[in-house]
């Protein structure tokens, strides 16, 4: 049984009678009040502040007014409408945090019954103090963390901290109570936000605001920050250097034109183009399309998203944390097997479990065996005899026609030494108990004994029963986990089980759902910090008997060892976990409030099959926004090349203000639509981690490469069109029809043409382009000429040129990572489990 360190000193010199007055004047001074809760400071206006320090917020306003200036009000308001979810998800993240806090106060008692001056009172719940007695009756909540001087058959539910769903039983601690510090066994402890199930609890309080398990729960959810995802920190650093790279381009630029003698207002355009075509406005816009995109796609696979951002994570994750209980399993007991001796009848075996249950204490166990009872019983209830943990069964006495029935489940450890069976039949019935205990199933033993209504003494019999049978419960395994830990396998996701069970049933449900392969490495909790500090943990299946305490300490390490991890949680005791955990995923479905308010996502039916889903559809999501972004790119870099060297080399200019609002209507609805899922969502590929750059070097590579042989083309193109003609017009129409060539290729080079949205952005990309640079009257407003077919030939064949480069490139970036990885794998020593981890049969 776990140990506590508990300050009796709180205690010393209190009776029955409870703290005097005076006492209670000075234990308020000293103490001051039971505020588990704390006031969140700041309010409104520190979550303004907060979201005002964001970059990339302020580089959308700059850049809208920018656009206002040069009088494109239109792409001024895109971008000014750009910053309201931008904003909006800063906002939320501050308040999802203060949210998170103030939500866990729906676990504490608002009252309490305290014992002061010998009177029984009902106080406020920061009002009590260390040394109160407090009376807790069946269905109320402790107000704070102490000790049970007196109550029997208690049976508490500690869900909210323990992520248990079975209530655990507490009895009193032995009078006199010691005068100072002691290790004093979990089973006499009470904690705030617990909740009494049966029997009436007085408890001598000894810890109270922060220094309770609630407190130090809360301290942990208000120190814990949530850290900007690796993208946002690319962008946001992509911005800024973008931004300072165009002003001094910019500046440059239009000093060098104005002394070639172009004049001051070619000079102004000349930047004016330059900054408009250099500053990457579509990428926090893009971003936050797809990032609205993933928590569509991420609700129709049972994933309530709550904080945006958190799409990014949810493809990157390389290591799930995940509880059993209700995730893994059901999380509800079902009485699988009914397993009668010769001679006792079905429906009689589940009569006698059926007599030792009782429904008011909530009991899983008494609930599943009376659900499957198909008869009432016929006899009058007497007394019970309740299950403790050293007792370890429960009987039930019961009146029939001048009868008494002693009616017993419980451990079969506990039950059989008090039946009348031979050396030969215990032995038989023990293993039929290890054989399904094997399978992951909770074994009980049933016994009955009766008595002439004269002849009962008046207590529980303790021998003398005659064995009836065992009955065998299990929490099943959810439906398509299996198939979920297959595909976990196959795409490198690493899953390790935490469960409070023992390791023999950790280790069936492990073979069943097929976690670790036909070897799972399991480990006891106690174990797991040895685990850690060796850098074993990733090596881990399961953690069985796991104290709550060690989630967070798994999460950590997993972290440290450069995985982006995700985290499933229900309790009180997961925020912590939740928080720190790159996905915090709570239960939908039998999750806290406050374990909802900490997760960036909900699960909204429980099922870890879920979240494997979720994590295909973030894989597929994150692999579109990196095509979206590598086409940004790939278009940007010709874009801002020739924007630059060109009038830098004394030439006129190759583009207008008005060809920039050309290239930008054309791009946007390219990078945002196209590149949307062209399949179904799968696992296929590696995790990546959280030491993976979004881009690796042979991505950028052949980023450079296509974008500086689009800016080669482009810059020929418009210089031999110049030279040739000596019009200025018609050689601009040839770099924009080359411009929209180029866009077009890539973008079939990177997605395709299988999807609708592909095909339907080619044919306008290219139809724009015919009709701007043919009809009359558009190419004069637009200052350009109509080209020879010779030209446009030739446009052709640059974008084939260019689509072969695209696919070329991108194939061997997509090679050269699984290459480089299974290099390393040949020379890197694989990581084992020490022997002080590993479990012994």
């Amino acid at each position: 049984m776990p140990k506590q360190i508990i300050p009796f000193e709180r205690l010393s010199g209190i009776g029955p009678a409870g703290l005097s007055a005076d006492e209670v004047a000075l234990r308020r001074a000293r103490f001051g009040a039971n505020d588990i809760i704390e006031t969140v400071a700041g309010g409104r206006l520190a979550a303004l502040r907060e979201t005002a320090r964001d970059p990339m917020l302020w580089f959308l306003l700059v850049t809208s007014a920018l656009f206002a200036l040069i009088g494109d009000f239109g792409e001024a308001a895109v971008l000014l409408l750009a910053t309201v979810p931008l904003a909006g998800m800063d906002l939320y993240l501050n308040r999802r945090t203060r949210a998170s806090t103030e939500g866990l106060a729906s676990r504490l008692a608002a009252t309490a019954r305290v014992v002061r001056d010998g009177v029984e009172d009902i106080v406020p719940a920061r009002a009590v103090l260390p040394g109160d007695r407090v009376v807790v009756d069946t269905g109320e909540l402790f107000p704070a963390d102490g000790v049970v001087c007196a109550g029997e058959r208690l049976q508490i539910d500690e869900s909210a901290l323990s992520g248990e769903a079975f209530p655990v039983t507490r009895r009193a601690l032995a009078a006199p109570l010691p005068t100072g510090p002691m290790a004093v066994d979990s089973e006499h402890c009470v904690h705030a936000g617990t909740r009494l199930l049966s029997g009436r609890a007085v408890a001598s309080i000894t810890a109270i605001g922060g220094e309770t398990r609630y407190g130090a729960i809360v301290r942990s959810v208000r120190a814990g920050k949530q850290a900007r995802t690796p993208l946002q920190l690319a962008v946001g650093n992509l911005v800024a250097v973008l931004l300072v790279a165009a002003t001094v381009l910019c500046v440059m630029l239009a000093w060098v034109r104005w002394t070639q003698g172009h004049g001051l207002v070619d000079a102004l355009i000349s930047a004016i183009t330059l900054a408009v075509a250099a500053l990457p406005e579509e990428f926090p816009v893009v971003l936050t399309f797809y990032l609205g995109v993933g928590v569509y796609r991420l609700a129709a696979r049972q994933a309530l998203v709550r904080r945006a951002v958190v799409v990014e994570n949810i493809g990157r994750v390389s290591a799930i944390c995940s509880d059993k209980t209700g995730t893994i399993t059901l999380g509800q007991l079902a009485l699988t097997h009914v397993l009668p001796v010769p001679g006792v009848a079905h429906n009689e075996l589940l009569r006698i479990a059926a007599a030792a249950s009782r429904q008011e204490t909530g009991d899983p166990l008494d609930s599943a065996i009376l659900a499957a009872v198909p008869m009432r019983i016929p006899w009058v209830a007497e007394t019970c005899f309740p299950f403790t943990e050293d007792r370890r069964r429960e009987t039930g006495i019961w009146r029939d026609d001048g009868m008494v029935v002693a009616a017993q489940k419980g451990a079969p450890e506990a039950v059989l030494p008090g039946c009348l069976l031979s050396a030969d039949d215990r032995a038989h019935w023990l293993a039929q108990v290890s054989l399904l205990a094997a399978g992951a199933h909770k074994v009980i033993a049933c016994a009955e004994r009766t008595f002439d209504a004269d002849a009962w003494p008046g207590g529980e019999p303790d021998r003398g029963y005659r064995f009836a049978g065992l009955l065998a419960l299990e929490d099943p395994v959810r439906p398509g986990v299996h198939n979920a830990m297959q595909a976990c396998a196959a795409a490198g996701l690493r899953v390790i089980m935490l469960t409070g069970d023992h390791p023999a049933t950790a280790r069936a449900v492990a073979n069943e759902i097929g976690l670790g392969g036909t070897a799972p490495v399991i480990i006891e909790g106690e174990a797991l910090t040895a685990a850690i500090a060796s850098g074993a943990i990733a090596n881990v299946d399961v953690v069985a008997r796991a104290q709550p305490t060690q989630k967070l300490d798994a999460v950590r390490a997993l972290q440290a060892a450069g995985h982006i991890v995700a985290v499933t949680g229900d309790g009180v005791n997961d925020v912590p976990a939740l928080q720190a955990a790159d996905v915090g995923i709570a239960m939908g479905g039998r999750g806290t409030q406050s374990a909802r308010e900490a997760a960036a996502i909900v699960l909204l039916d429980d099922a870890f099959a879920s979240i494997v889903q979720a994590i295909a559809e973030g894989r597929q999501l994150f692999d579109n926004l990196k095509k979206s972004f590598a086409f940004l790119l790939m278009i940007h870099v010709p874009l801002v090349f020739t924007a630059t060297f060109v009038p830098l080399a004394g030439y006129p200019l190759l583009y207008l203000p008005v060809h920039i609002v050309w290239f930008e209507l054309m791009i946007h609805p390219i990078s945002m639509f196209v590149f949307q899922r062209q399949a179904p969502a799968t696992l296929d590929g590696a995790a990546t981690g959280r030491n993976a750059r979004f881009f690796g070097r042979a991505e950028w590579l052949s980023i450079l490469v296509v974008g500086t042989a689009i800016a080669l083309l482009l810059s020929w193109a418009y210089l031999s069109t110049l030279a040739d003609s000596g019009d200025v017009t018609r050689a601009r129409a040839t770099a924009m029809a080359g411009l929209s060539m180029a866009s077009v290729a890539l973008m079939v080079g990177l997605a395709g043409l299988a999807s609708r949205p592909s095909r339907i952005a080619a044919v306008l990309a290219l139809g724009a382009a015919v009709l701007l640079i043919e009809v009359p009257y558009l190419n004069a407003a637009l200052g350009l000429s109509a080209l020879p077919l010779g030209h446009w030939l030739g446009v052709l064949s640059g974008g084939a040129a260019i689509l072969s480069l695209c696919v070329f490139s991108n194939a061997v970036a997509a090679s050269t990572g699984p290459w480089r990885r299974r290099w390393r794998a040949r020379f890197r020593a694989p990581v084992g489990i020490p022997d002080s981890t590993s479990l012994k049969p």
